[in-house]
């Protein structure tokens, strides 16, 4: 296995972002906000960097919410965990016959994949990066399948902070040295660009990312 850099994760924003326009460098409240979901991402955790995002926020006119809702997308990295082992922990069960991957799903599970994937476009684009993870949860565990759109549902339907900058401080996240998970890096890149953002304020974005502070343990 090939290890994945910060430089890499530059240069495939490089490539990706190479038709787009430079576009408008970052404001200083999205600034702000990405450099705070760096600093409290559960990879960082680092007190001082958190307090002083939480201020920089504050001071470039963040509400309450704002700060809260982008604290809560960034809480949502704990779901990786998920996506990196359900396919591992359902072909090693399959190989003990725990559990069968060929089973046709019942209609419960039928029902909540209706329900929060069915042809949403979002989802098709994930499950690009993340070939089978959907399924493969909601074949593990209709509860956890349930939670996971629930809980990542929360700072998109409060909806305080634009859609642009939580794409741009997602990827921010998923590129922090301690971090790197190419997946959701990609998923967030390709919803940012979707959604307009120019070019200028994704490298900037990733510019925070690396200067991420280190996870030295948290008191």
């Amino acid at each position: 296995m090939t290890q994945l850099s910060i430089a890499d994760l530059r240069a495939e924003a490089e490539v990706m972002t190479t038709a787009i326009a430079a576009g408008e460098p970052l404001d200083a409240l999205s600034q702000a906000l990405i450099e705070l979901a760096v600093a409290v991402s559960v990879t960082s955790l680092d007190r001082q960097a958190i307090a002083a995002a939480v201020a920089a926020a504050f001071d470039a006119g963040a509400s309450t919410a704002q700060v809260q809702e982008i604290v809560a997308l960034v809480s949502g990295l704990g779901v990786h965990s998920l996506m990196v082992s359900a396919c591992m922990v359902l072909d090693a069960a399959q190989q003990r016959g725990l559990a069968d991957a060929d089973q046709p799903l019942d209609a419960e599970r039928q029902r909540l994949w209706a329900q929060h994937v069915g042809s949403d476009p979002f989802w098709t684009s994930f499950s690009e990066e993340l070939p089978g993870f959907l399924e493969t949860m909601l074949r593990l565990s209709p509860d956890i399948f349930a939670g996971f759109f629930a809980y990542a549902a929360i700072p998109w339907r409060s909806g305080t902070v634009r859609a642009k900058t939580k794409e741009l401080a997602a990827m921010a996240c998923d590129a922090t040295p301690t971090h790197r998970f190419y997946p959701g890096f990609r998923v967030h890149l390709k919803n940012a660009i979707k959604l307009g953002v120019g070019r200028a304020p994704i490298l900037q974005a990733l510019e925070i990312a690396a200067s991420a502070p280190p996870h030295s343990g948290t008191r």
